[in-house]
């Protein structure tokens, strides 16, 4: 069986945490962003880069808007900012940008959103259509801020 293209870059992005965070591990924690829905941390601090889970739009009760992609969008990025700024750091610390979307025809509407959180010097990023999503959620989120 063949490796897809989400496996490579799985372990690709995990040998990167392994040997970059020089023996200072810090996970990341904050009650402003939704706690996570499995067996990982909102974020895990290696040296001076802070490497955020993927955000699904869950609001910090539980609940969740799935009314639009727009409303996803925004709450999402909006744990994201919440949970990069626990870490020491800002959006504009932001270098990297991961979004899984169920349904890739919402790009023009994900990025109306996503230009209002990354309006200077937006950050490298890849989309990327997927299956599904947890909790029926259609758009998922993570970075990597230097």
């Amino acid at each position: 069986m063949k490796p897809t293209f989400l496996t490579i870059a799985f372990v690709v992005c995990l040998l990167i945490l392994l040997f970059s965070c020089g023996g200072s591990r810090q996970i990341i924690f904050t009650d402003k962003a939704p706690a996570p829905i499995g067996p990982y941390s909102q974020a895990i601090r290696c040296g001076k880069t802070l490497y955020v889970s993927g955000q699904i739009a869950l609001r910090t009760d539980g609940s969740m808007d799935t009314s639009s992609v727009e409303n996803e969008c925004r709450q999402v990025l909006n744990n994201i900012k919440k949970i990069v700024e626990a870490g020491g750091k800002n959006l504009n610390d932001v270098c990297k940008v991961s979004i899984f979307t169920t349904d890739l025809k919402q790009f023009s509407r994900i990025n109306e959103v996503y230009k209002t959180f990354f309006s200077t010097s937006p950050p490298a990023r890849e989309t990327i259509e997927v299956k599904a999503l947890p909790k029926g959620a259609h758009i998922e989120i993570s970075v990597i801020a230097q």
